[in-house]
């Protein structure tokens, strides 16, 4: 169902939505599409209410007055359901008629502000994004080409290990177990709990060439190159970005590599088993999420990466 631009509106309600324009514009702060949008969404709702009331009024001419928390309520409901509405679009029209019963008791218009308790709606959140071969080979034929050997091992590492942000910037040395034909990570994740997660043919073998370049003395495995602390969340996304940009891969973050790392490990591993390797407390949807999409990967990834064992 789509709303009319322009929707017509009783003399009573477009007398109110008049005196609201002249306040606005009144504010040199408030920017013209602002006050476009805040009048656009008042409109709207004065037109769903004198088309969809019913009260004891033969006319349905609208006033600020008549207005109840359950109307707003409902107003709420028909954006998401009846014309389905994305959150954000949803929330903008409630914070303006938020502002505009505030006013309105401000002004004394109203005895009581029927939108103080009205609740935004929570905002959507957006599927893990699920990066395919040829995204993967991009990325990881650009940090090969011009990274240093570092970002080589920083970037093979997210992909292979599925480790967080958080977990990858604090990695030393003392949690790297390396022998000739397998490898774990000590990782102590959220809650302090540990888990050990294992290291592929490929993270075993770049992590080895690294170890031999790195200082002794170096307390992190990835030291920030400025202050030679931890490496941080923030320089992490700057250097997942840097290389994506050359792959030509769109608003790649660290955490999508994680969850490259979810979808190829559910191909053959069992859902609890997943939730250890990744540090999740349960079975619940975080893991569950890789496990479909899974099904559609090459196989022959897991020969190719060592994790025919």
């Amino acid at each position: 169902m789509a709303r009319k631009a322009q929707p017509m509106l009783s003399e009573s309600g477009q007398q109110a939505l008049d005196q609201y324009r002249q306040v606005l514009q009144q504010f040199e702060d408030i920017s013209l599409v602002t006050i476009c949008n805040s009048l656009s969404d008042l409109r709207q709702f004065i037109a769903w209410y004198e088309d969809s009331w019913c009260g004891e009024q033969e006319e349905r001419n609208f006033t600020p007055q008549a207005v109840a928390p359950p109307l707003l309520i409902r107003y709420r409901e028909y954006l998401q359901i009846s014309l389905g509405l994305k959150s954000s679009s949803v929330n903008r029209t409630l914070m303006s008629l938020k502002q505009y019963f505030a006013w309105a008791r401000t002004t004394q218009l109203i005895q009581s502000d029927p939108a103080a308790l009205i609740k935004f709606v929570p905002k959507e959140a957006s599927p893990p994004r699920h990066l395919s071969n040829e995204d993967e080979e991009a990325l990881v034929a650009a940090v090969n080409a011009v990274g240093t050997l570092r970002d080589q091992t920083i970037v093979t590492l997210l992909l292979h290990t599925g480790l967080r942000v958080q977990e990858l910037c604090t990695l030393t040395r003392q949690q790297i177990h390396l022998g000739k034909r397998n490898g774990t990570l000590r990782i102590v994740g959220k809650r302090k709990n540990v888990r050990e997660v294992p290291l592929n043919t490929t993270a075993r073998s770049i992590l080895n060439q690294y170890l031999e370049t790195l200082c002794q003395d170096c307390q992190y495995l990835f030291p920030s190159e400025k202050t030679h602390r931890s490496l941080t969340g923030r320089a992490l996304g700057h250097l997942v970005t840097k290389y994506a940009t050359q792959a030509q891969i769109a608003a790649l973050s660290p955490h999508d590599l994680r969850h490259r790392f979810g979808y190829r490990m559910a191909e053959f591993v069992s859902r609890h088993r997943l939730a250890q390797i990744m540090g999740h407390d349960s079975l619940d949807t975080r893991c569950s999420i890789f496990v479909e999409p899974s099904r559609i990967c090459n196989r022959m990834w897991r020969k190719s990466h060592g994790y025919n064992h």
